[in-house]
């Protein structure tokens, strides 16, 4: 449904025109009020009444909320156009900008899926100094706190509990933590002194969080991302404090977003014990994905959504889901349509994170020039998955230029990587990763580059990364009459056969996950799709002759969609029947290596075998006078003549 939107100048501080608003997005747009969160405020519950409505602030939604909770309506949506394109060194020039972000605020996304995470409050302290016991002490109030000390001392009260010994190992995350313990003893209840349990190696125990004061390293790769696991500098008192209370309202029950969709069956990551595509693997910094045979398991639980592994899956087993490569690319393609439509030239797309990326485009507003009016940003709570295909959706959508701001926590493995394929196919001047000390620097970054130009007619991104890759590169460069090349390790190319070495074994065509290897049931011949072919490695492993080599590469042109041959060879006639069987050229190979010099083919009978199809040789074998598959001879059958003898 569509909502009215309310507009406000902020005390005059930016420039907005309603009617013009009106007219650029089809939306019905209120005057424009001065100070509509402060002595306007009445306007505002007014307009709540009459229906669903959108307030043009990002700063003050908190006040908007609770007058609708007061009024017992629904929340209003917002949508921030003051920080975004009013408050800007070129805010005369803002219209279209002000029109695609209200109407991407309109959207409606698909509800974002969610897994239930339960905490029971059992924390488990590290450290054995007295920094951690008051730790332990503190958070006793709360949780059910046990303290691991290395050479622990009986408490003076049944607060929390002390335990001795020495961590091996932790795995888990919030609500399944399972530590192992080696040296573990406990303080007898009613002992003095030293009065322990005996130590034991490899105690199992289990706990909801982990509170970590031991100032070593840290348990988990990315500790910051792992979800119950609190750790910090002992010798920090602030931070402590910090962790300390975070840790405190660590029990009950959370929502977790999925954020990554897994469909198995598309995974190219082994066949037959053989690994191929590693890729999620290698990138995954928390340590969610492990292999799991022929594929991989993802742990959606220490899944902390950087979305590294959606960008560089070759195949679509892996899918960034919040939001969905489909959401997105609508999304992307409605903001530059969207701009077109209100008089904009051709826009760049600035991509950022919902914490570091928001900060500065907030502080470049408020005390400096803000955004130029042709750069529309777009926010997205997480930019590790955003990959070559969503750049490419947006350059083919209208959009001249894509810049994507990095923070100090940004992983940006899998972000420079697709940045480099995006310019092996398009040039270095197409997308980028911009990483500014400052709001005023990037600012001073985002005016001093050039105007973007239109790179081709707009085009409708559909499908899934694949397909809207190839859509657009068609789209943006129909100059392209030769495959354009990748550097290693891109998700798309050719395999190439070596002539003398392949002897059409097939066991690549038998293995390649993704059908872009064939056989040929009829003939002798292995065949070749390219536009299926996910680059994973496998039939380069798997081939025992070593006569298959990689090529990253992008075709464009139809012929990536033919099924080429890439080894034929003449196929053998059976001597007996005369069926075409197996290869011709391996067929005379094992003749003249087997016959009359292998004991199973040293008769000149048991060498023709070799030159016989299947059904002949199975008929051959049964009617020699050594078969193997003989039995004794039967009885004669007995007739009339017989019983009248």
């Amino acid at each position: 449904m569509t909502s009215r939107l309310l507009l406000c100048d902020c005390l005059g501080t930016q420039r907005i025109d309603a009617d013009a608003l009106e007219k650029a997005t089809g939306l019905p747009c209120s005057l424009v009020h001065t100070a509509l969160c402060t002595r306007q405020l009445a306007h505002a519950g007014e307009a709540m009444k009459d229906g669903p409505v959108m307030i043009a602030c990002g700063q003050e939604m908190q006040i908007f909320e609770e007058l609708a909770e007061d009024m017992g309506l629904d929340a209003p949506a917002f949508v921030d156009l003051r920080d975004r394109a009013g408050w800007s060194a070129q805010g005369a020039q803002a219209l279209p900008k002000m029109a695609a972000l209200a109407l991407d605020a309109q959207r409606r996304d698909p509800a974002e899926r969610t897994l239930d995470i339960t905490s029971y409050g059992q924390c488990l302290v590290l450290g054995g100094h007295d920094t951690a016991r008051a730790a332990a002490e503190a958070l006793s109030a709360h949780l059910s706190v046990t303290l691991l000390s290395g050479t622990p001392e009986p408490p003076l009260d049944r607060a929390f509990d002390v335990i001795g010994g020495r961590l091996r190992r932790a795995a888990g995350s919030l609500g399944r933590f399972e530590v192992v313990i080696d040296g573990f003893t406990q303080v007898e209840p009613g002992g003095r002194d030293d009065a322990l349990t005996p130590p034991r190696d490899g105690a199992v125990t289990r706990c909801d969080l982990i509170l970590d004061l031991t100032g070593d390293q840290p348990l988990f790769r990315a500790h910051e991302k792992r979800d119950g696991y609190f750790r910090a500098d002992p010798g920090d008192p602030l931070a402590v404090g910090r962790l300390i209370l975070d840790a405190s309202h660590m029990s009950g029950t959370f929502e977790k977003p999925l954020y990554v969709r897994y469909e198995e069956s598309l995974c190219a990551h082994s066949r037959a014990g053989q690994t191929a595509c590693t890729r999620c693997l290698d990138a995954c910094p928390t340590g969610a994905i492990t292999t799991n045979g022929a594929h991989v398991a993802l742990d959606p639980q220490i899944c902390a959504g950087c979305g590294a592994c959606s960008a560089l899956c070759p195949s679509g087993a892996m899918t960034y889901d919040a939001p969905a490569p489909g959401t997105l690319f609508r999304r992307i393609e409605g903001l530059a349509r969207a701009y077109r439509a209100a008089g904009g030239g051709t826009p760049r797309l600035l991509v950022h994170d919902a914490l570091h990326g928001r900060q500065m485009i907030q502080l470049a507003a408020r005390h400096g020039r803000g955004l130029p009016a042709d750069v529309i940003p777009l926010e997205l709570e997480q930019i590790g998955g955003f990959g070559h295909a969503e750049a490419l959706a947006a350059l083919a959508s209208g959009f001249g230029r894509v810049q994507v701001l990095t923070g100090p926590k940004t992983e940006t493995t899998a972000l420079t990587f697709e940045i480099e394929m995006l310019s092996a196919m398009l040039g270095p001047d197409a997308a980028e990763m911009i990483a500014p000390h400052d709001p005023d620097a990037l600012s001073d970054l985002l005016y001093d580059a050039s105007p973007a130009d239109a790179r081709a007619e707009p085009v409708l991104p559909m499908g899934g990364r694949r397909e809207v890759t190839r859509l657009a590169l068609q789209a943006l460069r129909p100059d392209a009459d030769a495959p354009l090349p990748l550097p290693k390790g891109a998700p798309y190319g050719a395999v190439l056969v070596d002539q003398n070495a392949c002897t059409l074994c097939l066991s690549c065509a038998g293995l390649c996950p993704s059908g872009a290897l064939l056989e040929n049931p009829d003939l002798p011949q292995l065949r070749f799709q390219e536009d299926a072919c996910l680059q994973c490695g496998l039939c380069e492993t798997i081939c025992p002759e070593k006569a298959i080599t990689l090529e990253p590469r992008m075709n464009l042109g139809d012929s990536a969609f033919d099924q080429a041959v890439l080894k034929e060879e003449e196929p053998y006639p059976c001597i007996e029947c005369g069926a075409l069987f197996g290869v011709k050229s391996t067929i005379e190979r094992i003749v003249t290596q087997l016959e009359g010099k292998h004991p199973m083919f040293a008769e000149s009978a048991q060498g023709r075998m070799i030159r016989m199809c299947d059904d002949c040789r199975v008929r051959s074998q049964m009617h020699s006078e050594d078969s193997p598959f003989a039995g004794k001879p039967r009885p004669r059958p007995r007739t009339t003549d017989d019983y009248l003898n």
